[in-house]
């Protein structure tokens, strides 16, 4: 049987001690605020990734892709302990440009090994890249090969859904995502957006006009077919807890089968802070 070594990135939220309990591979990407730059989840922790965002007088945090002497370093490194397959899982392409980094570093190998890198657009971000990251490390412990388990992941993705409500539309202004007069327009009427990934791409799933309305409205949204699994995430929100008992509710999914995540340095920015929701994998017949 050959060893396969799964390697994803910092925007999956993917805490560094889990990552290596599950024997994950996390490359990091880039975080600045103002002239201080950072490596989510190797300098900036997503717990201190919060505090900086919410001092007073920070700069706005911007982020950047991976390079690729950071995944040429990682493939390296798993092939030298001697993994025969390396299996990358990264953050939407439509979302960053992590991915193509990644292609970069393996056209760059020895040409015996380029044939051994996969890479799988897991097309969303957060949890949902995880899911797929510790999907492949489920399969792979089943003996499964690189190309049985890229072909598997890319059929599951269809099935990972995403949505998050936000408490401010400020982050997505910032981030330049809306305009600033359509964040003036949703202050005003108290809009709580529910965003979600579509094709690999963020949309809005809907403009509650209040909190009540946008959890209610999230339950929906998240309730609408059978869950596999559910992933929790959230920015430094208040009531998670009381949400996830909500949920369980709603999805009729086990409360003590959740996980809750911090979100960390590479999405936190674009959604801020009380943001919360999940990802939901679908069930699906076999």
């Amino acid at each position: 049987m050959s060893r396969i070594g799964v390697v994803t990135d910092s925007a999956s939220d993917l805490e560094p001690a889990e990552a290596a309990e599950q024997g994950i591979v996390v490359v990091p990407l880039y975080v600045t605020f103002g002239d201080r730059e950072f490596r989510a989840g190797v300098d900036l922790s997503n717990t201190d990734f919060w505090r900086e965002l919410t001092a007073a007088g920070n700069a706005f945090p911007k982020t950047a892709a991976a390079p690729p002497g950071a995944f040429r370093e990682a493939f390296e490194k798993l092939f030298s302990e001697g993994c025969d397959d390396v299996i990358y899982v990264g953050v939407g392409s439509k979302l960053s440009g992590t991915v193509a980094s990644a292609k970069v570093a393996r056209d760059g190998l020895a040409s015996d090994r380029q044939a051994h890198v996969f890479i799988v657009d897991s097309a969303t971000a957060s949890m949902g890249v995880t899911l797929l990251a510790e999907m492949a490390v489920v399969l792979a412990a089943q003996g499964k090969s690189a190309p049985e388990i890229v072909a598997e992941l890319e059929r599951r993705r269809e099935d990972v859904t995403f949505f998050v409500v936000l408490e401010t539309l400020e982050y997505l202004k910032r981030g330049g995502r809306i305009s600033p007069a359509q964040a003036a327009i949703g202050g005003v009427l108290s809009v709580k957006p529910i965003i979600t990934i579509e094709d690999g791409v963020v949309e809005t799933a809907d403009r509650p006009r209040t909190r009540t309305k946008a959890r209610a409205r999230l339950l929906e949204l998240l309730s609408e077919k059978k869950a596999e699994q559910v992933w929790i995430l959230h920015g430094n929100a208040e009531g998670v807890d009381e949400f996830a008992q909500d949920l369980a509710k709603a999805t009729g999914f086990p409360r003590d089968q959740m996980s809750v995540h911090l979100i960390g340095p590479s999405v936190g920015p674009h959604v801020g802070p009380g943001a919360y929701g999940a990802v939901v994998l679908l069930a699906r017949d076999l």
